[in-house]
């Protein structure tokens, strides 16, 4: 029986106890959680973003760093593009980034050399490249390797730009410069001898802040626009009065449509129209192609078809000053005092491209060549004959070969030839070093910050390697070469050398610079 004197509790005592005994446990762990828990958030938020791999992070943390990219650098607008493959066809680049900058009214970010076959492009005839995500990672990457191995050399400390940019056609900040401020960081630690004292923090910096300029994470509101257009679907010009994504004379083929399963359309926009004022491009500070290269293929251009602008006289100004681009005084003294002291005579240049790519197929048609050249001025001048000599084939393989033929026939021909160990080079060599043009161009940016910046950086970040010059010197002396020139079928070098004969590049050089 039950004992009706026994006290029952009401149904809100008895939640109340059943709650009680249920929730207790949880409230003593939870006593002891919330500290941890508090622990853990304080770490968390000190912990350098850098260590998060995933995307979603490492979007957020680039997001959040550069928000202000805008307003970072005097309100400008910057213009930065990916380099590949050998000097002339980064020479060639460098002029049409040159246009593109000053058509898009947008600062160059000047590039580094890249070392010969570091970044490979592809064929844009076959229609098989990198894209430009992929050619801006791989250029940065690069880059990075040569600023941290002491080899890291200006396209400007080579090339000579002071007419382009003195005429207000362009203007141009160097990388070093660009990335020590708009990624707010001390560039000059990356140079140092030490490979040790650089801070891993810093290579983790330069890492991302390149993913960033680079598009890998898509473009941010203001801050970039990654052009991801490349030669497979684009021709850009400007100012002509046809139809603005008109298709483009070249189209794949069927055959290779087929093949390669590739479905690409080419067609022919106005870069200002299509990445200028009004569009979404505009409004980013960096505005990132990939490659800028181009050439005529089939009736038509690989990417750029800009050869004059009749309706802007600046631009069309801008295009006959960047045809030819001299290399600086340094290297025209170098190439001029060897053909006046060295060679001391008239001579011939002949330029051999015998062992890189499809050249080393075509031997025999190149030395068949050079032996016309060199038959016809045997029957027409004096001898011995007084030939420069610019090669990639060692002086070991001459043997068997007509070059062999002729370093034999002394009484015929004289042979000239440098090496990058020559006294010449490597003197030449330092003064770049020293000279430093590049770092002089830094655009708009001012103050006592920015000169201290730019001073740590040429005491820091000078090439403590130093550059091969050899080609640029070579170059020089075949310009100078008054018996003729001789070059190797297809080759750009050859092209260069055409171009720098065709403007007078040996005699109407200043001599601001005295020969050494």
């Amino acid at each position: 029986m039950f004992n009706l004197n026994k006290t029952i509790p009401t149904p809100k005592l008895w939640s109340k106890k059943k709650s009680q005994q249920r929730r207790s446990p949880f409230f003593f762990l939870s006593l002891f959680l919330l500290p941890l828990l508090f622990l853990f958030f304080l770490t968390f938020t000190s912990i350098p973003k850098s260590l998060f791999s995933s995307s979603s992070s490492k979007t957020t943390a680039l997001s959040l760093q550069f928000a202000h990219c805008e307003i970072r650098i005097s309100g400008e607008k910057f213009l930065w593009y990916a380099p590949h493959s050998g000097f002339s066809n980064q020479l060639s680049e460098f002029k049409n980034a040159l246009l593109m900058a000053g058509i898009l009214n947008r600062t160059l970010i000047i590039p580094p050399i890249l070392s010969h076959h570091a970044i490979a492009l592809g064929s844009c005839p076959k229609f098989r490249v990198q894209s430009p995500k992929e050619i801006r990672v791989s250029v940065w990457d690069h880059v990075i390797e040569l600023i941290t191995s002491g080899r890291y050399v200006s396209m400007a400390d080579i090339i000579d730009i002071s007419s382009v940019l003195s005429s207000s056609h362009v203007r141009a900040i160097d990388f070093r410069v660009f990335v020590s401020s708009w990624c707010g960081l001390d560039l000059d630690l990356a140079c140092s001898k030490e490979s040790n004292t650089q801070p891993t923090y810093l290579v983790d910096s330069l890492k991302q802040c390149g993913s960033l300029l680079s598009g890998v994470d898509g473009n941010i509101d203001r801050c970039l626009f990654a052009v991801d257009d490349d030669c497979r679907t684009t021709v850009w010009t400007y100012g002509n009065d046809e139809a603005d994504g008109a298709l483009d004379s070249f189209q794949p083929n069927e055959q290779l449509k087929k093949k390669k399963k590739i479905s690409y359309v080419r067609r022919r926009r106005d870069v200002y129209k299509t990445l200028g004022p009004g569009s979404k491009a505009d409004l980013a500070t960096v505005l990132a192609f990939g490659t800028l290269f181009t050439a005529p293929y089939k009736g038509s251009e690989l990417y750029i078809d800009i050869q004059k602008a009749p309706r802007d006289s600046k631009i069309q100004s801008l295009i006959k000053k960047i045809k030819f681009l001299s290399f600086v005084p340094e290297i025209i003294s170098a190439g001029k005092q060897f053909a006046v002291q060295t060679v001391k005579a008239p001579f011939l240049c002949a330029q051999l491209r015998l062992l890189d790519g499809q050249f080393k197929n075509h031997w025999e048609a190149t030395f068949s060549g050079l032996k016309q050249k060199l038959d016809s001025l045997s029957q027409t001048g004096s001898r011995p004959i007084h030939v420069f000599v610019m090669t990639d084939l060692p002086r070991g393989n001459w043997t068997g070969n007509y070059l062999g033929d002729l370093a034999e026939d002394s009484t015929n021909f004289k042979l000239y030839f440098m090496n990058k160990e020559d006294s010449l080079v490597t003197e030449t060599a330092k003064k770049l070093a020293l000279a430093g043009h590049g770092l002089r161009f830094r655009s708009s940016l001012g103050g006592i910050e920015s000169t201290n910046m730019v001073a740590k950086l040429q005491k820091h970040c000078a090439p403590y390697i130093l550059p091969d010059i050899l080609l640029f010197i070579e170059e020089t002396i075949c310009s100078c070469g008054s018996l003729g020139f001789f070059g190797t079928a297809g080759s750009t070098i050859a092209d260069n050398i055409e171009i720098m004969i065709k403007f007078g590049s040996c005699s109407n050089q200043r001599e601001d610079h005295k020969m050494m």
